[in-house]
């Protein structure tokens, strides 16, 4: 008699979507260049444990980005999920997954020579030969990211490169994230990380290229000496204007507002992909320097992800 198929077996003939998204990362990731950057850097054991594979090593840290995960619930997750077993080429059977240390000294190698970086600097590198950078212009727009705000730790106090800013009537303590983004394929080519209570105004010209023609923001971003200086450049200066006491905008100062934001709305995309898609909303590390670094991983990813679909084609 024929043994009555299983709705666990049903479930794996269908591909789940998590499975369908690694896949097609997996397939766009530009993996030799990105382990050729690594692999100078990368230890290789001549006495105790033979390294890891470095390759398994990078698509562990990638897993930590797209599902937000500590280290020790990257190892867990490996041991528990079938589709990160797959996307990783793990047989359980025969190896084992490696430890939360051994994760943990990886991303330390990584931070340790700003390799993140590099990942950076290589993906925008292919999709620039793709034709997708035009830098024709530039959308500039900041996040607030919390960090923890107890002082449950070994030093009793709160991490002291983040800080407390206010948003409408709401206080919030960490830092901030800077993108500037190109205005027309909404990919992301410059990043920073500041604390929370940095004025936006403050990095506009860590985000910009240098070659764009016209430059978009919100109201945060307008100011009289830049307007004047992006006239004199022949830059189109598409900062939103902002009213101000007793003089509200005009209906001419609205309407341009509103044609801009059409545009300013592409700064969003990277944003939703890394809060909303990938959960990212509260800062892993103390310190400013490794949450920047791992900004720029997740910009990275979230390039190669708005455009996989022309990539795959």
């Amino acid at each position: 008699m024929t043994p009555q198929t299983s709705f666990l077996s049903l479930a794996n003939c269908k591909p789940l979507r998590k499975e369908k998204f690694l896949s097609e990362m997996d397939r766009i990731i530009p993996w030799q260049e990105m382990l050729s950057a690594i692999r100078p850097h990368y230890y290789d054991n001549e006495i105790g444990r033979p390294a890891r594979d470095l390759h398994l090593m990078l698509k562990i840290y990638f897993l930590q980005q797209w599902f937000n995960l500590s280290d020790p619930e990257a190892e867990q997750e490996i041991y528990d999920r079938g589709s990160f077993q797959r996307f990783l080429g793990l047989d359980l059977m025969g190896e084992t997954a490696p430890d939360e240390t051994t994760i943990c000294k990886f991303r330390h190698l990584l931070e340790e020579h700003r390799l993140q970086e590099c990942f950076m600097e290589i993906v925008n590198a292919l999709l620039t030969e793709k034709g997708y950078f035009m830098k024709k212009g530039t959308i500039v727009d900041a996040t607030l990211i919390a960090a923890p705000s107890s002082t449950k730790n070994a030093e009793g106090k709160r991490d002291p490169e983040m800080s407390q800013t206010k948003k409408g009537n709401q206080w919030y303590f960490g830092m901030k994230g800077h993108i500037g983004v190109d205005a027309d394929s909404g990919l992301v080519h410059s990043i920073c990380a500041t604390t929370a209570k940095a004025a936006d105004i403050t990095m506009l010209h860590h985000l910009l290229t240098g070659e764009e023609r016209a430059v978009f923001g919100d109201k945060a971003y307008a100011k009289e000496e830049d307007k004047r200086a992006a006239r004199k450049a022949g830059v189109f200066y598409a900062m939103s204007d902002k009213g101000k006491p007793y003089h509200p905008l005009s209906s001419s100062q609205r309407k341009k507002n509103r044609k801009h934001s059409s545009v300013r709305s592409k700064v969003e995309h990277p944003f939703h992909v890394i809060k909303n898609l990938w959960h990212f909303t509260k800062v892993r590390y103390r310190g400013l320097q490794k949450n920047n670094l791992q900004l720029h991983t997740l910009f990275a990813l979230v390039n190669l992800y708005l455009k996989r679909e022309q990539l795959l084609a």
